[in-house]
């Protein structure tokens, strides 16, 4: 039923017709959502389940010469609308040779994704007024395309039905089909090359190649006429040649090869040689004296276009007053080199990505990506994937809808691929694993524990497809004495390439010869890199001094694009100094320790008067105890790295972790001092002790898994003798294929409080414990758009924890027997804190009145740092490298 003026279909309303056809009407109509125009095409029939998967899969498809797909109804598909006229003829070359080469990007985009138009025709393509080419329905003439069972049989053909209404869309189609599909055969990316052939013919003469009075009649000229190309230029004579073949096999075989043709120099002989002409013995002659011709030209050509010495060139660009400096990623650049992704603030303060281009000043918000961090870009620069709210994601680089991938509940980098794969670090404490760019489900490709080591950060796929670089560790911290690592996709194996740095980037700074770039101590270092072998070669040599990075997450502030176009951020670390503070539930804050410093994970003490704090860098961090009306510390331990203070419900003890080599074992040490450590636990797994149940004859404590990430158990503990305590066989209390963590025991021991990532994102749950083990099968979530480090209050009232945006929740509860009940969360405090930089490390803990925490402090931005992000340009970048570091294949 056709719609009017004023008409909804869902969020869209109907703004004036545009058109008809066979497949129905196209409305132009407006998006109140997103406050944009789009074009609806309303079919005659409900959509087959098989097309709306298919055209599902198409709309993934973005790229700036092809018309968008941005959602499928049951009847109806919502495009990007687009403004301008049809493609037309005659056309000067100079004029139409942009025209050319934007169809052969857009076409060649869909191509690498396995999507074939099937229909292409001048009506299918729109000219916008800044001269911007846009390939209407790509790939939905092949989604509605019914499989043919046998197509050699004629009776399976598909029928060409010429009514009143569709004979013009019928002659249109069949003067611009393949030879192939006017048998009745299946279209592929070859079918295409035929069609833009006979456009290109046509938008250079204004003249059809295929003419009839009929269907019928002009199919019958494409399957037994050889096209005459005469009156087109000479200079596309041979192109044309290519694309018209009418067997497939002897065709261009891939529509980018049409750029080379384009670009060769043709003489008026070559151009009129037929293509099946036999030579007689002058034309030898004449064909020997074109191949030395030929010759001469190749060397010149080879010559233009060798590697040329070009200067580096520096220039500092201004984000925009708006722009937030990202303590992972601050800026990252397209593989084109056009266009810098980055985080910003939005209109209501929060923080979300913004993109510009390079040549531009004002960038742009990506409405839908608020809280999101760690921006990649997809290898044809047209999507900026990202992390948010515990999954992956991904958006246009022109906006519009967030796309969900995965999961990704503490992720630390992304890669995405030429081969359509998307390559993670889906949590903080993983190894790798791969989702297809379309979405699903991740799947594991390496497991840093067979290796003793604990994490698998920020991966880069390699040219080919068959190798992935990466940065290993032995401890999730202290990243200045990772490696840098590269994992065969075909055998599984890795293997470390480079110690001491993190953040390694692959550059092909040459024909058959690249570069490994790194971070070590705030300098970008680089050495030659074999792509065959995936070894280095020679010895690794300063390059860029002043580079920012994140040696406790791994995170390198730098980026580069294919065309050797470097964007960093300058300083020698983007998570350098860190401040406790009191914060009160008004959002007030003031300071607990005199002096800011490296401190992570504060502790209260049972009685509230002292602190205990992980101090120092990560890798060679220590347990110290703040008393903090004394202003006195207490250094605890002087050895490995350690993290995680636990107090004893008396205040005499703190439990720990200990990471040395691969192993992490829990210790447990005097809170005054005095003593030496003692041993209560060791594994090959990652240790994080949380909670002591109050009779502390128990610790809670999470572990990574070999195939569940992290379980929760607990381990009894006889502490009859408080100075050598015995530890038990530990006791699973829940393991599941999900990431959990942080078991809190509740004051009176009968719930733990833990952090799992079960839906997608971390949540907080409450569930029973009784007698040592979990009791009964209640499960209750407590946090409801996502939630990390419960603490529970000593009055046995409240349990607070963490959102993902870093503000502090509250929900009051009442236990009896096995029934648990807990309120509505309310915000605490709106003031957000530090979120440390993706390590998991708690950031906050409640003073045992339960009126205020100490937290690690969000740091404010100075006077002359606000609005101020600047980041370093560097053209140019990889003739640099190859004069300062040189290599060879």
């Amino acid at each position: 039923m056709p719609l009017s003026i004023g008409d909804n279909l869902g969020p869209y309303e109907i703004l004036a017709p545009i058109g008809k056809g066979g497949m129905g009407e196209v409305y132009r109509a407006h998006d109140s959502r997103l406050n944009r125009d789009v074009a609806i095409k309303v079919s005659n029939a409900q959509f087959t389940e098989r097309f709306t998967r298919e055209a599902r899969s198409i709309a993934a498809l973005n790229h700036t010469n092809i018309c968008h797909l941005y959602d499928v109804g049951p009847n109806h598909l919502v495009m990007e609308y687009v403004a301008g006229q049809d493609l037309h003829g005659p056309l000067d070359f100079d004029d139409a040779l942009p025209i050319i080469q934007q169809l052969i990007d857009g076409i060649e985009a869909a191509h690498e994704r396995n999507i074939v138009h099937r229909d292409l025709k001048p009506a299918n393509i729109k000219i916008t007024p800044e001269g911007v080419v846009k390939i209407l329905d790509f790939g939905l003439a092949k989604a509605m395309e019914l499989p043919p069972s046998n197509e050699s049989n004629p009776e399976n053909s598909p029928t060409l039905t010429i009514g009143a209404t569709t004979a013009g869309t019928i002659l249109g189609t069949a003067a611009y089909m393949a030879p192939e599909q006017a048998k009745g055969k299946a279209a592929d990316r070859r079918s295409d090359i035929w069609s833009f052939g006979v456009i290109l013919y046509e938008m250079l003469t204004g003249k059809r190649l295929f003419q009839g009075e009929s269907a019928v009649e002009i199919l019958g000229v494409v399957l037994n006429k050889d096209p005459d190309i005469s009156a087109a230029p000479p200079r596309v004579h041979k192109l044309l040649r290519w694309c018209l073949e009418k067997d497939r096999k002897n065709r261009l075989q891939a529509i980018g090869d049409a750029r080379r043709l384009l670009q060769e120099p043709t003489s008026e002989a070559t151009a009129l040689f037929p293509s099946k002409w036999k030579l007689s013995a002058l034309a030898w002659s004449v064909a020997a004296l074109l191949a030395v011709v030929a010759a001469s030209t190749s060397w010149i050509a080879w010559r233009a276009t060798r590697l040329v010495d070009r200067p580096l060139m520096r220039f500092s660009a201004d984000l925009g007053p708006e722009a937030v400096e990202g303590p992972r990623i601050a800026a990252a650049i397209s593989p084109d080199g056009t266009r810098l992704a980055f985080p910003a603030r939005g209109p209501a303060g929060n923080q979300q990505l913004a993109t510009r281009l390079l040549d531009q000043v004002n960038p742009t918000l990506l409405a839908g990506t608020e809280n999101a961090v760690d921006p990649f870009f997809s290898p044809d620069s047209q999507w900026i994937g990202f992390f948010m709210d515990g999954k992956m994601k991904k958006i246009s680089v022109q906006g519009g809808a967030v796309v969900t991938l995965c999961d990704a509940p503490g992720a630390a980098g992304a890669s995405w691929g030429e081969e359509g794969w998307i390559v993670l670090s889906p949590t903080r404490s993983s190894g790798l694993s791969r989702v297809p760019e379309v979405g699903g489900t991740p799947q594991a490709i390496s497991n840093p524990g067979e290796k003793g080591e604990v994490v698998h950060r920020w991966p880069q796929i390699l040219p080919g497809g068959q190798a992935v670089l990466f940065t290993g560790h032995t401890v999730a911290a202290d990243f200045d004495n990772a490696s840098i690592e590269v994992l065969s996709l075909k055998t599984g194996q890795w293997k470390v390439v480079q110690r001491g740095g993190y953040f390694g980037r692959y550059l092909p700074t040459s024909n058959g010869a690249g570069h490994l770039v790194y971070i070590h101590q705030g300098t970008l270092f680089a050495v030659g890199f074999d792509l065959d072998r995936l070894e280095v070669r020679g010895t690794p040599a300063r390059l860029l001094e002043n580079v920012a990075g994140n040696d406790v997450v791994g995170a390198g502030q730098y980026d580069v694009a294919r065309n050797g176009t470097l964007v960093y951020l300058s300083g020698k670390s983007s998570a350098i100094i860190l401040t406790v503070a009191w914060m009160e539930s008004t959002g007030k804050i003031h300071p607990l320790l005199p002096s800011p410093g490296f401190y992570f994970a504060p502790r209260f003490s049972p009685d509230g008067k002292r602190l205990a704090l992980a101090v120092g860098a990560p890798g060679a961090g220590d347990i110290q105890v703040y008393d903090w009306q004394h202003d006195t510390i207490t250094r605890l331990t002087f050895t490995q790295t350690n993290l995680y203070p636990v107090w004893t419900p008396d205040g005499k003890h703190i439990a720990f972790q200990s990471q040395s080599g691969g192993a992490n074992s829990l210790f447990w040490i005097r809170a005054d001092g005095a003593g030496e450590p003692q041993p209560l636990l060791e594994s090959k797994g990652t240790l994080i002790p949380s909670s002591f149940s109050p009779d502390g004859q128990r610790l809670a404590f999470a572990e990574s898994g070999v195939d569940t990430s992290f379980d929760l158990w607990t381990l009894p503990l006889d502490v009859s003798d408080p100075e050598h305590p015995k530890a038990g066989k530990p006791e699973l209390f829940l393991r599941t294929p999900f990431d959990e963590r942080g078991p809190a025991f509740s004051p009176d021991g009968r719930w733990i409080a833990y952090t799992s990532g079960q839906s997608g994102r971390f949540e907080v749950y409450v569930r029973p414990f009784r007698g040592g083990a979990p009791s009964g099968s209640g499960k209750w979530q407590i946090s409801t758009a996502g939630g990390a480090h419960p603490i529970w209050s000593r009055n046995g009232r409240e349990l607070f924890y963490e959102t993902l945006d870093n503000r502090i929740m509250v929900s009051t509860y009442t236990a009896k027997a096995d029934s648990f009940g807990a309120d509505k969360p309310l915000p605490w405090s709106n003031t957000q804190i530090m979120e440390l930089f993706g390590t998991g490390i708690w950031n906050l803990d409640l003073s045992p009145d339960g009126k205020r925490f100490a937290v690690i402090a969000r740091p404010e931005a100075t006077a002359e740092q606000k609005g101020s992000v600047h980041v370093t340009v560097l053209l140019n970048f990889f003739d640099e490298l190859r004069r300062r570091v040189p290599t060879s294949k």
